[in-house]
């Protein structure tokens, strides 16, 4: 098995923080797969706060025999996204793909061509967007042995004829526990912790650290399962504020999940926030 991409690792414990919280949201996400292979997706949600609606709609169609993967969709700000993807075609862990986007109402067109690669000990990602004054080149490589995990990641601006991405990570993965650290562009430091107490509760630990302005982060989060249809979920930073989250299961193919933002520092002043969340799969 191929390690991580450069942008999942420390995956576990970021979904600690940020799966299952809407803050300031009310949210419907719709699935369903036709007869015929075509899964469609629909996503919505209102701004509690400027009350703006935003929605868009996916489709994706598989033909397995070719690798071949097409995707299109569209969103309430007009933007028309298309992306075609082939896998193990050419080389067994190798993928192609190529994606645009198109704003109809400004005429903006922008396209980009992605390759990723990955076998036992290593996960390649590159992705370079089609501009003729000069693409801008994204590189990433994992490197993975008996647990232990290396990345690197930089991005290149043919324009500037400069690099404009220097980032670091090391991390180790073990059957109920993950570690990762990052230094980014040698100005921002962070790490995370991510612990499997037991077959209920999981635990993490964020924590960043950015040079010249002396910004610090520190974060604690679990998510507790009540049974396998219901979880509850907790966090709190060095902010004093407070996430909390409820998530049911309905019945097969409806979940509904409840959340809410305490500012713990400004109990009484109010300006928390609530959201909540349906999700429909059929």
């Amino acid at each position: 098995m191929a390690p991580p991409s450069y942008s999942d690792l420390g995956k576990q414990a970021r979904d600690i923080f940020g799966k299952g919280y809407h803050f300031g949201l009310w949210k419907l996400d719709i699935k369903t797969k036709t007869p015929t292979g075509i899964e469609f997706s629909t996503a919505g949600h209102s701004n509690q706060e400027n009350g703006k609606v935003f929605g868009s709609l996916e489709a994706k169609y598989k033909i397995s025999d070719y690798g071949l993967t097409v995707t299109e969709k569209w969103n309430t700000d007009n933007t028309l996204f298309s992306e075609a993807a082939v896998q193990d075609q050419l080389v067994k862990g190798l993928k192609l793909s190529l994606e645009g986007t198109f704003a109809p109402q400004t005429g903006s067109k922008n396209g980009k061509f992605k390759v990723a690669y990955g076998q036992e000990n290593v996960k390649i990602d590159s992705d370079v967007n089609i501009d003729l004054a000069g693409p801008l080149v994204n590189a990433s490589a994992v490197i993975g042995y008996e647990g232990w995990l290396a990345g690197y990641k930089t991005a290149f601006d043919s324009q500037k004829s400069a690099i404009t991405t220097n980032n670091f990570a090391l991390g180790y993965t073990a059957k109920d526990f993950v570690l990762h650290t990052s230094v980014n562009d040698g100005q921002e430091f962070s790490g995370s912790v991510f612990q499997k107490c037991n077959d209920k509760l999981n635990c993490g630990v964020q924590l960043s650290w950015t040079s010249g302005s002396n910004a610090t982060k520190f974060g604690i989060g679990a998510v507790y399962s009540l049974d396998k249809d219901a979880s509850v979920r907790a966090k709190v930073n060095n902010q004093s504020q407070v996430g909390l989250g409820y998530q049911q299961k309905l019945r097969d193919g409806i979940t509904l999940t409840l959340s809410t933002l305490i500012d713990a520092k400004n109990f009484n002043a109010g300006g928390h926030k609530i959201g909540c969340a349906l999700e429909l799969e059929a």
